[in-house]
């Protein structure tokens, strides 16, 4: 997913992050300069519900304007395997070998 909000807002003639910030204070959502300054910048890691409705009410938009898919990738969440239906797919990581404090490797099993 893409945040943008700074789309969003430049289409209702909102060209800076403190003038976001002042329409979203007037409506009772306070924010930090920094706050506000990383919702305006990147992706917000976490954005609660209440927050996001009233961001969605200044700016006039639906839910679904703020965040939107990257090109090319799929919405759904997992994806299966045609030889395991059942059954989701997981990252490849490397397998973690353990090793003593002193750095020297454990005997063999």
């Amino acid at each position: 997913m893409r945040w943008n909000l700074r789309l969003t807002a430049a289409n209702k003639g909102i060209r800076k992050a403190a003038e976001l910030q002042r329409s979203l204070a007037e409506h009772g959502l306070v924010l930090s300069a920094g706050t506000m300054s990383g919702l305006w910048s990147v992706q917000p890691i976490s954005l609660e519900l209440e927050d996001r409705d009233v961001i969605r009410v200044v700016l006039g938009c639906e839910i679904g304007d703020l965040p939107i898919p990257k090109p090319g990738m799929s919405i759904t969440r997992g994806t299966r395997s045609p030889s395991e239906p059942g059954r989701r797919l997981r990252s490849r990581r490397p397998a973690v070998a353990p090793k003593r404090r002193d750095g020297r490797p454990l005997p063999p099993t």
